[in-house]
């Protein structure tokens, strides 16, 4: 059997989710934020908000978590 990754029209919002997560947590190169905040607690709520808008979902939740985390750091 081969695994077949889903393509952001044929996903879930959980599937779209964990994904996002996921990337995020492996790519992140801290795991709280300076105000405390998990890594993985922002992602999972930062998710459904891209997920929310058709237009970003489509893009899919790698690249929707890249674009979220090419912000990091900025003030």
């Amino acid at each position: 059997m081969t695994d077949r990754i889903t393509s952001p029209a044929e996903m879930t919002q959980g599937e779209f989710i964990a994904r996002f997560v996921a990337y995020i947590v492996k790519m992140a190169w801290f795991s709280h934020f300076d105000d405390g905040v998990l890594v993985e607690d922002y992602a999972k709520e930062v998710a459904v908000l891209y997920w929310d808008e058709p237009h970003q979902r489509e893009d899919g939740p790698e690249e929707c978590a890249r674009a979220d985390m090419s912000y990091w750091g900025e003030d």
